[in-house]
């Protein structure tokens, strides 16, 4: 599959999505860096943590962190290989030289969710020139939490810890290291500015509620490259304010897919611009790439594909987006579709989409309900190239069923 989205005026998205059994092959560049040839601290060495999994690695690692920050020349910290048990940690900047992470060995988080105050685990915040590597996990073992009864009856979702948290970062890399079993979000990115993740592994169940692998909000220049994202909830997703976004080369599956959104649920949302996603193999997963908001919420500026998103049925379902959706382009997707609905474009009776394409369209669909359809509603794209199914030829449910 791929997709094209191009917005001519307050912003300018693409999407290029390809599915297929085979990975993907084609890399980009890299945005950020850190660390450097000045020293190496080792937290075992210097600092006396032990891979024992029960002593606390919080007050060694958080000892290493203040001298390396404090450091004038490029420093780099050493997980060794090992696995060591870490309450919690937040890492701060700014520090005066580039720094690095390096951890070799398994980080183990507390298994139970009341073991935490904050919803995260392990933050790094406000640092310039970061790198975090060494080919090490992060084990949120979020087990007892996926137990637990569902977002759709509770609230306690946003309350569980996330294991990354990369909050108002500017120039970091974050290369050959695993997130695995978080009881929330695996990763956060918030405030961020050229930062960059590249054979990144992201592993939860595939039925883990609301482990999203990474999720974007008010970044510039956020590169996801050659990364695997297996997972219960989106492999990647954009909240409002995202920016000159690069998603290439993504393994993704199970999972709900690539998503823009949800947007338009609180005020002053920022709009999303520049996102480019290609190059990406999704297997197993609710949806391809997508773009959702809620309906009857506020209004804003970013692209929207379900306009009618609403999990949980926690929404006024009855009322219409508005946020408006205009200049968008599907180019070259081709793939399979699970669902005979393979093309669902829900807009709103309020602002209707404009100027919408769809080109080159191949998915096929085969099941007791017959093949593929495309549904349409409040939209009159322009059409060309082989459409397969024929685009808008399906009729739209009184209450179409939003997606995950």
């Amino acid at each position: 599959m791929a997709l094209q989205f191009n917005f001519i005026s307050s912003m300018l998205i693409i999407l290029l999505l390809t599915i297929s059994s085979a990975k993907a092959q084609e890399a980009g560049g890299v945005g950020g860096r850190g660390g450097g040839d000045g020293g190496v601290i080792d937290v075992v060495a210097k600092f006396g943590a032990k891979a024992d999994e029960k002593t606390d690695l919080s007050k060694p690692l958080l000892d290493a962190w203040k001298e390396a920050c404090a450091s004038t020349s490029p420093e780099k910290i050493v997980i060794p290989k090992g696995t060591y048990f870490l309450s919690t940690a937040t890492l701060d900047g700014p520090c005066k030289a580039p720094i690095e992470l390096q951890v070799e060995g398994i980080v183990k988080a507390p298994a139970d969710p009341g073991a935490f105050k904050e919803p995260k685990w392990i933050a790094f915040n406000r640092i310039e020139n970061f790198k975090l590597s060494g080919g090490g996990v992060f084990d949120g073992q979020g087990t007892i939490a996926y137990k637990r009864e569902g977002c759709d009856k509770h609230n306690f979702c946003g309350s569980l810890p996330i294991n990354l948290r990369f909050d108002f970062l500017t120039n970091a890399m974050i290369q050959g290291v695993t997130t695995k079993d978080s009881k929330q979000f695996h990763v956060n990115v918030l405030g961020c500015k050229n930062i960059t993740f590249e054979h990144f592994i992201v592993s939860a169940p595939g039925e883990s509620p609301n482990t999203d692998g990474i999720h974007i909000g008010r970044s510039d220049g956020v590169n996801v490259l050659n990364t695997e994202i297996k997972t219960g909830d989106d492999c990647v997703s954009i909240g409002d304010g995202s920016k000159n976004l690069v998603i290439n080369g993504v393994t993704c599956g199970p999972g709900h897919g690539i998503s823009i959104g949800s947007l338009g649920l609180f005020k002053n949302e920022e709009p999303v611009d520049g996102v480019t996603v290609k190059n990406c193999t999704l297997t197993n997963t609710s949806n391809g790439v997508r773009i959702k908001s809620w309906p009857g919420a506020e209004p804003g500026s970013p692209i929207i594909i379900d306009q009618k998103y609403c999990p949980w049925n926690k929404c006024k379902i009855n009322e219409e987006s508005k946020v408006k959706l205009s200049n968008i382009s599907f180019k070259n997707i081709h793939g399979t579709s699970a669902l005979p609905e393979a093309v669902k474009i829900i807009c709103s009776a309020t602002l209707p989409c404009e100027n919408v394409e769809l080109i080159d369209i191949e998915i096929m669909h085969s099941g007791p309900t017959g093949p593929a359809v495309s549904q349409c509603s409040n939209v009159k794209p322009k059409v060309s190239g082989k459409q397969n199914p024929t685009a808008c030829s399906a009729p739209v449910p009184a209450n179409p069923t939003s997606t995950s």
